[in-house]
């Protein structure tokens, strides 16, 4: 099924009348799908693998499609970058880190270019998280070079300025790369056991297989394996205002607060983006969305106490050729059943 399929559900299920009504005499609307029938509809997505979906913590569907499993490690590929996030939320409440304007370079001084950029002592633990770091990206066509070099670290600083630090949104695997740098270099443990420690207590939550670089450093924001339902258990402390179900609290509200507020937009789609989370507009709700190549999502839509994890086939792109929007639809028409069960109850 391509994108517009779910156009169509859009146009039929979550526009309101008055938007699609041209005249009077226009049929009537066709009945709203139940949350079953879109996820059977979303099966003709021959990229997606699995749909979960959760309203208020209590799982109402999931859906492996094409023998894909939701207790599955896949590879979330940039969605890692949500919980590099959370990470450096926990070690900035744990005093490990100042907080996000905290400047990297002393941090890193090991690594830091000779002759280096002045530019590079104004980059901020902040700027990192939002991606407004001003290097030039590590990402895209520049990512194979990047993670040919024999020092990712080092390169990733050693990129030349193309705006200022604070700038315009540069997505780059290389700013959370240092994140996951600094983790290790700030506790003297690899930012595996971090995670494994910080965010093991959560339940369902795990990490499988998680690449690292030549000097043996997890790669921040790319190469992890999680599970479908692991992302959504990790979705559900951010719903939750970082409480895990029996009420301990694993990660701040406040950082949670700061993460999900817009600090610049992103030049490829036009989303809001914070700290490690896009922003936008969905069926009427204010969506939080994780986002990983190929289709890996996390949304929560919290006004709705909604989280939805889809992930896809990692090897294909979701951006350019529509996919990523088809999945923001079949988003809207899982956001529309749960509006009119609400409307109707």
């Amino acid at each position: 099924m391509n994108r517009r399929i779910f156009l169509s559900l859009i146009s039929l299920f979550v526009l309101p009348l008055a938007a699609r009504a041209q005249d009077i005499t226009a049929p009537p609307a066709a009945p709203q799908p139940t949350l079953p029938q879109v996820l059977d509809r979303a099966g003709e997505l021959g990229a997606l693998k699995t749909v979960l979906v959760a309203r208020d913590g209590v799982v109402l569907a999931e859906r492996g499609y094409r023998d894909n499993k939701v207790t599955t490690p896949t590879n979330i590929k940039s969605a890692s970058k949500t919980v590099m996030s959370a990470l450096v939320g926990i070690a900035i409440e744990k005093g490990l880190l100042e907080g996000p304007d905290q400047r990297i370079a002393p941090l890193l001084r090991a690594d830091l270019p000779p002759e280096a950029d002045p530019r590079l002592q104004d980059i901020t633990i902040g700027n990192l998280l939002s991606m407004q770091a001003g290097l030039d990206r590590t990402s895209g066509p520049n990512y194979g070079r990047w993670v040919a070099s024999n020092n990712w670290v080092r390169a990733a600083l050693a990129q030349p300025f193309v705006d200022e630090p604070g700038g315009r949104m540069l997505y780059s695997t290389g700013s959370t790369h240092l994140l996951s740098a600094i983790l290790t270099r700030r506790s003297g443990r690899s930012t595996r056991e971090l995670a494994r420690e910080w965010l093991g207590p959560l339940p369902n939550f795990a990490i499988g297989g998680w690449e690292r670089d030549p000097q043996g450093i997890y790669l921040g924001g790319n190469q992890m394996a999680m599970s479908a339902r692991s992302l959504l258990a990790f979705g559900e402390l951010y719903r939750n205002n970082g409480r895990m179900p029996d009420g301990k609290q694993l990660l701040s509200p406040e950082w949670i607060a700061a993460s999900w507020q817009q600090r610049t937009t992103s030049q490829f789609n036009g989303d809001g983006y914070g700290y490690g989370w896009f922003l936008r507009n969905i069926a009427g709700q204010d969506v939080k969305y994780a986002w990983g190549y190929g289709g890996q999502m996390l949304y929560i839509a919290p006004a709705i106490g909604l989280t939805v994890v889809m992930t896809s086939d990692e090897d294909n792109p979701s951006a350019r050729n529509g996919y990523r929007d088809a999945l923001h639809d079949l988003l809207a028409a899982i956001i529309a059943t749960q509006v009119a069960f609400q409307a109707q109850n």
